[in-house]
């Protein structure tokens, strides 16, 4: 299930069914878990762990080095989980010592074409990313938030679960969980609730509107993060998934996109 014309480091520790196209090539110290497909044209290299049932299309680069001028060949880390779809061009680096030295993805994403993640980057779960979609580094996405095409993630911005990122935006702040943001001008702005992305998974109508009620408390009644932070904190008790909310405005240090 390798094609003969890939070029596989003899010290690479590859699942034995796992699928190889031709001419793409594996590094010494990299680790792929059974199930994964990887086509043609592909360079996976450094410390590079990739999980089980994985798909990454032809002509990704991935771990390969981080673009940090301070990063000096140390050694650091890539690591990939399972059922992730990673499609033609993606670009995905490994992490710095001036972070925690790791790049994580979890399961169960799909980045499209051209996507880029930098370094020190941390992506949870169920995400989707559409083609050209590009993070810079430090950034951490939380499950099932969605990039449309061509949004633009500032370092050390944190999107939170459930948001939506418009194609085109350009963020510079962290994005509430639950909320949708637009914008390409200065820097992407709030648009109220993703109220179609909770509709589709399921959200019940009561659990909307307790999380409208909290985007109107956080965005329209002029108070302070602190005063908000407190009125909420009651409403926990009656709609856990408010505790998101909180958790965000309480350790954000960029603010929050508006």
């Amino acid at each position: 299930m390798i094609d003969e014309r890939a070029i596989i480091d003899p010290a690479a520790k590859i699942a034995k069914d796992v699928t190889i196209g031709p001419y793409t090539i594996i590094g010494a110290d990299v680790e792929i878990g059974a199930g994964t497909w990887i086509g043609p044209h592909t360079i996976i290299k450094g410390a590079t762990r990739i999980g089980n049932n994985n798909k990454i299309y032809q002509f990704s680069s991935i771990g390969e080095d981080p673009q940090d001028l301070k990063y000096q060949g140390e050694k650091t880390y890539l690591e990939i989980g399972n059922n992730n779809i990673i499609r033609e061009f993606c670009t995905i680096n490994r992490g710095t010592t001036g972070d925690n030295g790791k790049t994580i993805i979890g399961n169960d994403n799909m980045l499209m074409a051209y996507v880029h993640i930098a370094h020190d980057c941390r992506i949870a779960n169920h995400t989707i990313f559409a083609n050209n979609a590009t993070l810079a580094g430090h950034v951490y996405v939380d499950d099932y938030a969605v990039l449309g095409g061509f949004a633009v993630i500032y370092q050390f911005c944190h999107l939170g679960t459930h948001c939506f990122v418009s194609g085109g935006a350009l963020v510079t702040k962290d994005v509430l969980p639950f909320v949708k943001v637009a914008g390409n001008d200065i820097y992407a702005k709030s648009f109220g609730l993703n109220s179609v992305g909770l509709r589709r998974r399921g959200f019940k109508p009561e659990t909307r509107t307790s999380l409208k009620h909290a985007y109107k408390i956080i965005y329209r009644e002029g108070l302070t993060t602190k005063e908000a932070v407190t009125k909420l904190q009651p409403m926990v008790q009656e709609c856990p998934e408010i505790k998101f909310f909180i958790d965000i405005l309480t350790t954000s240090k960029n603010g929050i996109a508006r």
